[in-house]
């Protein structure tokens, strides 16, 4: 069933000597529809609903920056072919959504075949395109995404394209909102030293993957790693340096990990690998694997300086080792430092 809005009424067509109430009904539920909350996806859904109820046409779309790559993605998008978007890609500067996150000026094309930038737009999407709006999402920090509307069914008056800015406006603010937020958050879970998740966003995950297991009846096994004799590079190099390794060794475990698996730095020189669904037997296994993969890398610093570590690993499993974190983790460290207690350099497993 189509949306509508209050009343069940579009903005008006005509300009207005003087806002209509309805219509200002509409622009304060826009506002707190799109400040109410500082889920991503939840405030392009609204952004999306919001358009499909003003403007009347054969696609609606979001387009959102990957600043990193520099080409536009298809967040959401609403109306007939949409699926056939997944997954394509719009450099900046190509077609009517890449000029408009290259200039940041609105783009309004009445006739599509006369425009070469509509073209390629219509060569992406792999649909008649014959006319086309977009405009800018811009942000404190610039233009972080296009809206774009593929053929309207009507002419649309100087007061749509008007209240459509509104909406982009609000929506550019309340998608910068979320993405400050999702920073602060991952800031909260997240080393500094090492990019690494912490030991307080461990305890919490563990919790959550312990209860899962248990409900599932799956094995869930976990990997407490130390460093051995770390306190040497420290003496001998300077703190920089081991710091340095520190982060290198924390991303190098990322690499020797599962897609499944996830790193946590637990202090110090300590680190922790969480390995769902994987049973004693097959974690013992994984570790040996890990430990020798990273004894035999060579850390080259900075400065230049070469330098290999050594680790001694202690795991633990859930249900055998016990069903709570203090239990898990409590085995694992002290399997480590019966490690240590035996030569340094190896894993202990049940």
């Amino acid at each position: 069933m189509k949306k509508t809005l209050p009343q069940d009424r579009k903005i008006s067509s005509e300009t207005p000597e003087r806002i209509p109430l309805a219509d200002l009904l509409v622009f304060h539920h826009l506002a707190r529809s799109l400040t109410s909350s500082f889920d991503l996806d939840t405030i392009l859904r609204t952004i999306l609903e919001h358009m499909e109820q003003m403007v009347e046409a054969e696609l609606w779309m979001l387009l959102m920056l990957d600043e990193a790559s520099q080409e536009l993605y298809y967040a959401i998008a609403g109306g007939h072919g949409q699926e056939a978007l997944r997954g394509l890609r719009v450099k900046v500067g190509d077609g009517v959504a890449g000029w408009v996150v290259q200039h940041g000026e609105t783009l309004i094309v009445p006739e599509a075949a006369a425009d070469a930038r509509a073209v390629h737009s219509q060569a992406a999407t792999k649909r008649a395109v014959r006319s086309v709006i977009a405009m800018p999402l811009r942000g404190r920090t610039g233009t972080q995404g296009v809206i774009e509307i593929l053929n309207p069914r009507a002419e649309m008056s100087d007061y749509t394209i008007a209240f459509l800015h509104i909406l982009a406006d609000h929506a550019a603010i309340a998608i910068e909102n979320a993405r400050d937020v999702a920073r602060i958050q991952q800031l909260t879970i997240t080393d500094d030293a090492t990019g690494l998740y912490n030991v307080r966003h461990l305890y919490s995950v563990l919790e959550s993957e312990l209860k899962r297991a248990k409900k599932q009846k799956r094995p869930l096994s976990l990997a407490f790693l130390d460093l051995d004799r770390f306190k040497l590079v420290n003496d001998a190099h300077g703190h920089l340096v081991g710091s340095e390794l520190l982060d290198r060794v924390g991303r190098r475990l990322q690499e020797l990990s599962r897609k499944q698996d996830q790193c946590f730095r637990y202090g110090g020189d300590e680190f922790v690998i969480l390995m769902p669904e994987t049973d004693a037997k097959d974690a013992l296994t994984l570790a040996k694997v890990q430990l020798r993969a990273l004894m035999e890398t060579q850390f080259r610093m900075k400065s230049g300086l070469k330098l290999n570590v050594s680790a001694s690993v202690g795991l633990a499993s859930a249900p055998d080792d016990g069903a709570q974190v203090h239990e898990i983790i409590g085995t694992a460290d002290a399997r480590m430092y019966a490690v240590k207690s035996h030569g340094r350099g190896h894993v202990c497993g049940a």
